[in-house]
């Protein structure tokens, strides 16, 4: 990686996959933050919550021009494929360049956001790039809580005009994101002992593509837990199958890529298991053959468990999951392409105390249509008995098509490449929204180079569109 250019770029990139940054648990590379701006004798400073800022001078010449923030977050989402030994807490990210892209082996790369961190200290280390006053502002906890986002103080910054270096597009500018809120549902279930002449068997989903529940979610990626969900379902509805265990998914932005679950059925429907699961497969790998194409879905026969979910807890159980919303639920009138409002069925989990735990996620750039959508998912899980709540939520980010770094950037890009950028908004959630509830005067745009496969341990980033994005950013600066 370190012989990619721009090297200043690259390796400051390397130097940030090898420090661990699981959301909530960035205390590593805050502190190698707070050591790179007291090396390079830049003013440092770390809020209440965590949050870095780095500051550095303008060049001569640039002193009057308006504060620049540059801003990017500091964690990572921590996938990796099964089987795949990794502590996402200790070990560095292990790499490797496969053409024109540069992935992870078998974990999720941390281009998102590390990339844009990477970006940031090559203008605060670089001796040649023209700039007025920089702000770096390096975010805490985006991932999974926008705290960061959320606890930033009104007084912690200063600038006129913020660059977020957290999008996945070369050639593109975002203005504008959809706001999010969470949705969890705790169902209750009662267990009962085996009864004898149970046969045991497991359903494993896995190989599927997951990826950002905001990027990917109009993609037609299939969703782990609908899968497997729906092959219990059917099976259920010809006998009476009981689940033991199930699990799905991790993180609430990401789309599920594995599913797994062990369940009963009496033994003389033993054959009919197969039956079912070899029809309903066959199905879904029918309608996925074009998206999914490393789809695997296994049956296999194990070892009968002692206890089950009772029958009652079952049928409630994998009802609510089918009914359950996954995926787009409309699209944008004002921008033609944008996901106006999605959901996401994200994990299933068994949980202490007789629980299963279930989060989805919802996004709208329509706020009345973001809860709308919340409420059709807490009235599908209260239906089945569930205790339902919702997370705080975030903002929307308001387009501002009149704004002049958005000018700035557009004319850079078409100068730099020969070619007009595309000016969009995104179903992602950025933390740009949260900015503007703290300082409304913000002029902002967001851009990055291109990843694919984000949240998912196929992550990767397109070497050559970093170059693209550093000689752009210092464009910017230097107009």
């Amino acid at each position: 990686m370190k012989n990619l250019e721009p090297k200043i770029v690259w390796n400051h990139f390397y130097e940030i996959t090898q420090i661990p940054r699981p959301s909530k648990k960035e205390e590593k590379i805050r502190a190698f933050l707070q050591e790179f701006g007291q090396k390079n004798n830049l003013e440092t400073k770390i809020d209440k919550v965590g949050n870095v800022l780095i500051i550095k001078p303008a060049t001569a010449g640039y002193e009057n021009k308006k504060t620049v923030i540059l801003q990017s977050h500091m964690d990572m989402v921590c996938e990796k494929n099964s089987g795949v030994k990794f502590d996402f807490e200790n070990d560095p990210i292990q790499t490797e360049v496969r053409g024109e892209w540069l992935h992870a082996k078998g974990t999720t790369l941390g281009a998102d956001n590390g990339i844009g961190i990477a970006l940031m200290l090559a203008v605060l280390s670089s001796d040649d790039v023209k700039h007025p006053k920089i702000e770096c502002l390096f975010t805490t906890d985006e991932e999974t809580g926008l705290t960061g986002a959320f606890a930033l103080e009104e007084n912690f910054l200063t600038g006129d005009v913020l660059i977020n270096l957290d999008s996945e597009d070369d050639g593109e500018i975002y203005v504008g994101c959809a706001g999010g809120i969470d949705t969890t549902a705790r169902f209750r279930y009662k267990t009962k002992k085996t009864p004898e002449g149970y046969f045991a068997f497991s359903v494993n989903v896995s190989g599927l593509l997951g990826g950002h529940s905001g990027d990917d979610i109009e993609k037609g990626h299939a969703n782990a837990n609908k899968v497997l969900n729906r092959i219990l379902w059917n099976m259920y509805k010809e006998m009476d199958l009981r689940i033991a265990k199930i699990d799905g998914g991790n993180l609430h932005n990401a789309i599920p890529r594995e599913a797994s679950a062990l369940a009963v059925v009496p033994y003389a429907d033993k054959e009919k298991v197969r039956v079912i699961f070899n029809q309903v497969a066959s199905d879904i790998e029918g309608e996925y053959k074009d998206v999914e194409t490393n789809m695997r879905l296994a049956l296999h026969s194990e070892d009968v468990p002692e206890e089950t979910m009772t029958k009652k807890s079952t049928k409630k159980l994998l009802n609510a999951i089918y009914a359950c919303p996954h995926g787009v639920k409309a699209m944008s009138k004002d921008m033609p392409g944008l996901v106006e409002t999605s959901t996401n069925l994200a994990s299933v989990k068994m949980i202490e105390d007789d629980t299963v735990k279930i989060v989805t996620s919802q996004r709208s750039s329509v706020e009345s249509a973001k809860y709308d959508i919340a409420h059709q998912v807490e009235a599908v899980f209260r239906l089945a008995g569930c205790k339902v709540t919702h997370g705080d939520g975030y903002p929307g980010w308001k387009p501002n098509l009149k704004s002049e770094v958005l000018k700035v950037a557009e004319k850079s890009y078409e100068k730099l490449f020969n070619e007009t950028p595309k000016i969009k908004a995104i179903h992602a959630g950025l933390e740009c929204g949260l900015f503007l509830k703290k300082y409304p005067h913000l002029d902002m745009i967001s851009f990055g180079p291109t990843m694919r496969g984000v949240h998912s341990p196929d992550e990767r980033l397109h070497i050559p569109a970093v170059e693209k994005a550093w000689k752009w950013l210092v464009d910017i600066l230097a107009h």
